[in-house]
């Protein structure tokens, strides 16, 4: 029998995304799916709302059993032909709080924190040795078995599996497929969904839009004919910031839309987020803090969801847009689909470096994730991906070695620390993370 284990399970908005998207597959309706969580409560949740939809949606034919603590992790992940990683490290509290906090005490401001900037190394250094731990029960129980990684820092975590691990891995987020409909929908830009053509390929959360149209007429001029007359808009009468402003930014002055959010790309580079310029932060439209902000809302909002959720016996589900149940469905019957992962790059994207983790075009069937050749990207665009290549690289190598001087090193690279602190201010910062994160890492020499 097919499985499907999932590890996170308390996440349940999202395992109800991929895993409801797997109830309504037919290759996957049968599944033996695996719930694993070290939160009890949580787990249950998650059980009870996706046994409803199984019997409500599904004839109750998929079985659905649960695994709580590290302990019942292996047993779990026994046999498995697929895993699902949506796990989160220290949670909300402690780890995404320090986070934020200690760097504010040096003028490092952040807004979401868990891709790259100090706060992405360190999410990074605390999340790859539990995955890691994972990956090597997957080696002894389900050595064959995929690894959907949902987690971020998604080209760290992908990077140190793929490069500490022989288990077959591809990273996976939802800002891909969402990217052109979003600048579309933006600029006001009427397009029907079977009439628009895109390309995409860069590094996870900084991949670039390189191609849009419409039945082969390129749509970008007229995009950034708008986008210019929103940015003067703003300029000239003083209107609120649009939300997407750094993005229209980067668009107007590097020639291409990346495909996550403005405020993940604000502390990707120094441009926008300055301790001593903080009318920036308004005229940029720049939400500090926005992470911790919608955890504590996601916190609050639970009570309610809860009960809508899991307390409601016909509940049904409708798919989504993640990729994984597709993809499990592409390896079981062969027919094949295109979803855009996070791979080694392995010359697929030419002048980006060999051992880069890149978001890219894939072709998933029995063989499994197959990246696509991409060629070079702009220059431009390569530049801006290799300033956060260079601390994705430091990070890994890091978790790898248990090195001090290269989480150091990957910290003097982020373009946040280095366009505000000095080398020894950096160091310190360092070590006040490593201090306040005490056991939730390990030993660094």
């Amino acid at each position: 029998m097919l499985k499907i284990t999932f590890i996170g399970a308390g996440s349940t908005i999202f395992a109800k995304n991929v895993l409801g998207d797997c109830l309504l597959t037919p290759s996957l309706r049968d599944a033996e799916i695996a719930l694993y969580d070290i939160d009890p409560a949580r787990l249950d949740d998650s059980h009870r709302m996706l046994e409803a939809i199984n019997r409500t949606m599904n004839q109750g034919r998929a079985h659905i059993s649960t695994y709580c603590g590290v302990g019942e992790r292996r047993k779990a992940l026994s046999g498995a032909r697929f895993v699902v990683n949506a796990i989160q490290v220290g949670g909300y509290e402690p780890s995404t709080v320090i986070d934020f906090e200690v760097p504010k005490r040096y003028g490092i401001w952040q807004t979401i924190g868990d891709t790259l900037g100090i706060g992405g190394i360190f999410r990074g250094l605390r999340t790859i040795p539990v995955v890691l731990d994972i990956a090597r029960e997957m080696e002894e129980v389900c050595p064959h078995a995929w690894f959907l990684n949902y987690v971020n820092p998604m080209a760290i975590v992908t990077g140190a599996l793929l490069k500490g691990s022989g288990i077959r891995t591809v990273g996976l987020c939802h800002s891909v497929q969402v990217c052109a409909r979003t600048l579309l929908e933006e600029v006001g830009l009427d397009v029907k969904e079977e009439d628009l053509n895109w390309k995409i390929a860069g590094i996870n959360h900084m991949a670039w839009l390189l191609e849009i149209t419409e039945r082969g007429r390129d749509l970008y001029p007229d995009i950034k004919e708008r986008v210019d007359r929103i940015l003067k808009a703003q300029g000239e009468e003083a209107l609120t910031p649009h939300p997407d402003t750094v993005r229209f930014l980067i668009l107007k002055h590097f020639g291409y839309y990346v495909t996550e959010s403005s405020e993940h790309n604000a502390e990707y580079t120094s441009y926008w987020i300055k301790s001593h310029r903080p009318e920036l932060i308004e005229r940029f439209a720049i939400p500090l803090d926005e992470y911790p902000r919608r955890c504590r809302q996601q916190i609050e909002e639970w009570g309610k969801l809860r009960q809508t959720l899991t307390m409601n016996p016909t509940l049904t589900h409708t798919p989504s847009v993640e990729y994984a149940a597709r993809i499990m469905e592409a390896m079981e019957t062969g027919n094949p689909f295109r979803i855009h992962g996070n791979v080694l790059n392995r010359g697929l994207i030419p002048n980006l470096p060999e051992d880069a983790v890149v978001e890219v075009p894939c072709l998933v069937d029995r063989n499994g994730v197959q990246g696509w050749y991409v060629g070079p990207l702009p220059l431009q665009c390569a530049a801006l991906n290799r300033t956060n290549i260079n601390v994705q690289q430091l990070t890994i190598e890091a978790a790898l070695t248990l090195k001090r001087d290269l989480v150091y090193q990957a910290a003097f690279h982020d373009p946040r620390c280095a366009s505000e602190l000095t080398l020894d201010e950096i160091r310190s910062l360092c070590d006040e993370l490593f201090e306040a994160h005490g056991e939730w890492l390990p030993r660094y020499s």
